[in-house]
């Protein structure tokens, strides 16, 4: 694709700046407009899938069947995402506040790593998005199918009576098959005809705006559903910030095990430490009405975790000193 320039190239350049702001734009709605909400709450879906269907076109078919041959980095990946999280979170889940709908938000959301904004905030601290973006499909596959059984390691008995297959099951379909099939068609139009090409182009340009979208949305959406279950919310805060703490130096120690260069390794920190907070709402707000607590509780590590990668771009190149940070693709 080729390289954006003008107001696209701007918002680029700031795009942390427009993610905080959309952040803060969102709880301010949420607040004016409370009644709006459940309204939202519908356009999550649509606005997170065409979200992912820009972040699945940088990706060629071909370059995701090379990212499943890259071994010791996908082998990281996996690693940090599906071994090392669920034994810190389970380290952590015992002393979580009482409450099966927090602690179901706390578990959907801290049991899924990110693969969306992750990209952004990884290239900002010179990690290698490139691998890291062609590794988004599989992580995101892998999630939807390890997620039940680690909820059903933590909750038990307990786990039928809360999460029903069928979001899971639309979740897949909307959130991965039909943008993935998408982009692949796109790219394919691309490749033959001088329209697909700027139609992809144009479509490229869109990530900041998606993103920014998303937050604000989402935010927006559960913004009002703050002061039901704001004191058993912020009780969880604190620990969202020991995740972050731990997960810098549990990812920079898998990276170090699978002997990673800096920009891999970084992008390793990151994958760790973000999680999935915009493709597991839907799923939180499934659950009954009396779990509506969870989908507040995957909001709030939203909001603790942008602020935490603000501090990660910082952070991570001096924990991996090496190459020189440079901007996200």
């Amino acid at each position: 694709m080729s390289q954006p320039s003008g107001p696209v190239a701007a918002l680029e350049r700031h795009q942390v700046a427009v993610y905080l702001g959309a952040l803060a734009a969102g709880g301010l709605a949420g607040q004016v407009a409370p009644g709006a909400g459940p309204g939202l709450e519908h356009a999550i879906s649509p606005v997170l899938a065409a979200l992912l269907y820009v972040t699945f076109l940088q990706v060629p078919a071909a370059e995701l069947l090379r990212s499943l041959r890259a071994g010791r980095f996908l082998a990281a990946a996996l690693v940090v995402n599906f071994v090392v999280v669920p034994l810190v979170v389970a380290a952590m889940f015992a002393f979580l506040p009482d409450g099966q709908a927090v602690r179901t938000g706390v578990l959907l959301v801290l049991l899924t790593p990110c693969i969306d904004y992750v990209i952004v905030f990884s290239g900002l601290a010179g990690g290698s998005s490139g691998r890291l973006l062609a590794a988004t499909p599989l992580l995101l596959l892998a999630q939807l199918v390890l997620l039940p059984g680690y909820l059903y390691l933590f909750l038990g008995a307990d786990l039928a009576d809360i999460v029903e297959a069928g979001p899971f099951v639309e979740a897949f379909a909307v959130l991965i098959a039909v943008p993935l099939t998408l982009a692949w068609l796109t790219q394919a139009w691309a490749a033959r005809r001088p329209a697909g090409r700027r139609a992809a182009d144009a479509a490229g340009t869109a990530m900041v705006p998606l993103m920014a979208a998303t937050l604000a949305t989402v935010v927006a959406s559960q913004t009002p559903k703050l002061d039901d279950s704001l004191g058993d919310v912020a009780r969880v805060v604190p620990f969202y910030v020991l995740f972050l703490a731990v997960m810098a130096f549990a990812g920079l120690a898998v990276a170090r095990l699978f002997r990673l260069g800096v920009p891999a390794a970084r992008a390793i920190v990151f994958t760790g430490a973000t999680r999935n907070s915009l493709v597991v709402l839907p799923l939180a707000l499934a659950l009954p009405d009396r779990l509506a607590a969870a989908a507040v509780a995957v909001v709030t590590q939203t909001l603790v975790e942008v602020v935490g990668m603000v501090v990660y771009v910082r952070l991570v190149p001096r924990l991996l000193p090496g190459a020189a940070p440079r901007p996200a693709p």
